[in-house]
């Protein structure tokens, strides 16, 4: 599979994080589900952090 692009992911996060749609753009599904039924990780806080993992270049798609 190909590697998804960071500026797509970090801008999906940003502005559609609370959906979860960056995990399911990486292919993590059951942490976008997750991230939904939970509304973005409880208001918020998952998108923010992944938003921070996404700029320091830590988050990784499920690749690799």
């Amino acid at each position: 599979m190909e590697k998804k692009s960071f500026l797509t992911t970090q801008l999906l996060c940003f502005f559609l994080g609370g959906f979860g749609l960056h995990r399911f753009y990486t292919g993590y599904t059951g942490i976008g589900i997750a991230q939904i039924l939970t509304l973005g990780g409880f208001l918020g806080l998952w998108p923010l952090i992944d938003l921070i993992c996404i700029c320091l270049g830590v988050y990784k798609d499920i690749n690799g």
